[in-house]
C-alpha cells in the first residue's frame, strides 16, 4: 500500500489538492483536519472548554465519529449526524486548533488515522501527517502560502457557502490559528525533515494539482 502525506497550515489548499489528486490516482482521501474539527464540535455542543484536557479526555468515549464517502466526497458524521458543513465554520477552526493540541485527543484519533493507511492506498492531509501519523509515508509534501493568500481562499470559500464573514475576520482567525498550531508543544505544524516544500501562494488550483502529481510520480511512479 502507498501512503502520501500532505501537510501545511490552515488555508494552504492541502485538502482541496489532496482530494483532487486522490481522485485522479484512485487513492483513498482522508481529511484528518475534519476529524479534529468534529471533536471540536462535540466539545462546543457539550459546553466543554476545548483547552480542558481532563474533562474532554473523560468524555472521549462518547465521541462517535464516522467517515463516509458519498458520491466521491468525504462526509464526517458525529453520532450519525452529518456535520460536514458545520465543521468548516471559522469558529470551529479555533476549536480544532485547541483540541488538536491535547495529548489525549491525539492518542484517541491516531490509531483511527493509521488504520486507513494499513488497508488502503491513501492520501492523508493535516499538520503532522509526515512527522507523527505516517512518519514512513512514501511521499511527504508540505504546502504553504502567505497568510493573506490563504485568507483570501478561505474567505471566498465561505462566501460561496453563504456564510456571513469578513475578510478581516478570516485573516485574523488564520493568523491566530497559525500561531497556535506552530507553537504547541505536541505535534506542532511543521514539515518533516524529508518533506518536499511547496509554496503555492501564486499557484492556481490546477497548477498546484499538477505539481503534486509530478512529485508523486517522481517518487513512486503511479500512473494517472
Amino acid at each position: 500500500m502507498y501512503s502520501i502525506a500532505i501537510d501545511g497550515p490552515s488555508g494552504s489548499g492541502k485538502s482541496t489538492v489532496a482530494k483532487a489528486v486522490a481522485a485522479k490516482l484512485g487513492f483513498l482521501y482522508v481529511d484528518t483536519g475534519a476529524i479534529y474539527r468534529t471533536v471540536g464540535v462535540f466539545a462546543k455542543r457539550n459546553n466543554i472548554d476545548p483547552h480542558d484536557e481532563e474533562t474532554l479526555g473523560a468524555n472521549l468515549d462518547k465521541v462517535d465519529i464516522k467517515i463516509r464517502w458519498i458520491d466521491g466526497t468525504q462526509h464526517v458524521f458525529l453520532s450519525d449526524e452529518d456535520v460536514s458543513e458545520e465543521i468548516r465554520l471559522p469558529e470551529m477552526s479555533m476549536y480544532a486548533s485547541a483540541v488538536s493540541a491535547l495529548g489525549k485527543v491525539r492518542a484517541f484519533l491516531l490509531q483511527m488515522q493509521r488504520d486507513f493507511a494499513k488497508t488502503n492506498n491513501v492520501i492523508m492531509d493535516g499538520r503532522d501527517i509526515g512527522t507523527v501519523v505516517l512518519p514512513d509515508a512514501d511521499v511527504k509534501i508540505f504546502m504553504y502560502a502567505t497568510s493573506e493568500a490563504r485568507a483570501k481562499r478561505r474567505y471566498k470559500e465561505l462566501l460561496e457557502k453563504g456564510k456571513e464573514v469578513t475578510y478581516e475576520e478570516v485573516l485574523s482567525d488564520m493568523i491566530e490559528r497559525d500561531k497556535n498550531d506552530s507553537s504547541r508543544a505536541l505535534a506542532p505544524c511543521k514539515p518533516a525533515e524529508d518533506a518536499i516544500m511547496m509554496d503555492n501562494s501564486e499557484m492556481s488550483l490546477e497548477i498546484n494539482i499538477e505539481k503534486v502529481l509530478e512529485i508523486i510520480n517522481e517518487k513512486i511512479n503511479v500512473a494517472v
